[in-house]
């Protein structure tokens, strides 16, 4: 597909995060792949995955990949490097997401220059995982196709919204033309529905589809807040 066939498959429609931490028993690329099939099936106009081995599993689905690598204990760990970015792509990625804040990255090049050498070595999109409208005007200057809310709350820009970061996405809607992707914290319908209505260009959600274990303890606390 090219640029212009990802972005329009993307557009409107709800991308499902499918990714497990280090440890728990779906932390296997198969189950992944399988995970992310079956939120095809319902309707997914992208999956994101976290991971080389992920990644291959998934490439080639029918629809867009977002991919991702998760390395080290730096602030600046998602895709944190330009060889990161470069090895993503490589394993078959259709957009690599990086890193899009403006904090220091482990290789010390700025985002402007891994964007610039990403392009020289692949026709992959490229989305900025970004934490505030600074950020994405960094971002959307130094040329990246995607820009995300992923880091909303996780820098030290903006606080930590008990969902999505509507403002944030209002924002960003009224001040960058790229298409802009509401992640992080939509756990319903509704909240994905506000996303929406605040002006992404489409959704992502993870957790509140592919992480059985938050899900059950959120049941949890449900009844045990009612015993």
């Amino acid at each position: 597909m090219t640029s212009i066939d990802i972005l329009d498959e993307l557009r409107g429609g709800l991308i499902v995060s499918c990714q497990a931490y280090p440890g728990e028993a779906m932390r296997d690329p198969r189950t992944m792949a399988q995970v992310a099939q079956a939120a095809v099936v319902g309707g997914a106009a992208g999956i994101r995955v976290q991971g080389l081995d992920d990644i291959r599993a998934v490439a080639g689905m029918t629809v867009p990949v977002i991919g991702l690598w998760k390395d080290g204990d730096a602030d600046v760990f998602i895709t944190p490097t330009l060889e990161h970015a470069k090895a993503v792509a490589d394993a078959g990625a259709d957009i690599v997401a990086i890193d899009g804040t403006r904090r220091r990255r482990p290789d010390g090049k700025s985002l402007a220059e891994t964007v610039a050498a990403l392009r020289e070595h692949t026709d992959a999109l490229i989305m900025a995982d970004c934490g505030s409208l600074d950020d994405a005007l960094a971002a959307e200057r130094a040329g990246v196709d995607i820009l995300g809310t992923t880091l909303s709350g996780y820098t030290a820009e903006r606080p930590k919204t008990e969902g999505p970061d509507l403002e944030l996405i209002s924002l960003l809607a009224a001040r960058c033309s790229t298409p802009i992707m509401a992640e992080g914290r939509i756990h319903s319908p509704a909240q994905a529905a506000a996303a929406a209505a605040a002006g992404a260009f489409a959704v992502c959600v993870g957790t509140a589809i592919t992480h059985p274990a938050t899900i059950t303890s959120w049941f949890v606390a449900a009844l045990t807040e009612e015993s």
